[in-house]
């Protein structure tokens, strides 16, 4: 039995025309639901597809920066020149341990000359002798208050008059020592008193 049974015909027309209204519906709404599925898929619109964490652009790692050099350079000190020596060979003046200045500076002090000997002008000999090697002799004349045994420088100690007497004595080749008693207050200066061993133009170093 037909559900249009009974209907009059303008009802069955109408119920013919909801039918099929409800079935366009129900496809329309079938493919509405199909489409919406599809649509989820494909994500939010909008977005990158580039995984979390990674940046599109890639750049080069930076190395840390290091200080730059100093530009202060500090000069090496300069080495100190070795002290200078004679060249091999060559003479050294004055006598060992006193420096040759200091011994010519000694010449400045005054020697008087005394002939004790029996051999006449023999002070004056000497006294050419002594300022031919640069010394301040002053005076020549003779000692007759005794007998001296040897040539002698005499001088009083503590005074210049040692070194020069002593400097004297070796230049020439015979000694020095103190003033005696008998010559002790004589004006200062180096006291020569020559003897017949003296040898005029002798030198001994």
């Amino acid at each position: 039995m037909s559900v249009f049974s009974g209907m009059s015909r303008p009802m069955k027309a109408a119920g013919v025309v909801l039918i099929g209204v409800a079935i366009i519906a129900a496809i329309i709404g079938g493919v509405t639901a199909l489409s919406g599925d599809g649509s989820n898929e494909a994500g939010p619109s909008g977005t990158s597809s580039t995984p979390p964490g990674t940046s599109g652009s890639s750049s080069a790692p930076t190395s840390p920066s290091s200080p730059p050099p100093n530009s202060t350079s500090t000069n090496p000190p300069s080495p100190t020149p070795p002290p200078t020596s004679p060249a091999p060979g060559q003479p050294t003046t004055g006598q060992p341990g006193q420096p040759g200045d200091q011994q010519a500076s000694n010449k400045w002090v005054t020697v008087r000359v005394f002939n004790n000997s029996t051999i006449k002008g023999l002070a004056a000999r000497a006294k050419d002798d002594f300022a031919g090697s640069g010394w301040n002799v002053t005076e020549v004349s003779n000692y007759s208050q005794g007998v001296i045994p040897a040539t002698t420088a005499y001088y009083r100690p503590g005074t210049d008059e040692e070194a020069a007497a002593k400097q004297l004595a070796q230049e020439f080749g015979f000694k020095a020592e103190p003033r005696f008693a008998g010559i002790q207050d004589a004006t200062p200066g180096v006291i020569v008193i020559v003897t017949n061993n003296y040898e005029s133009g002798h030198k001994g170093s």
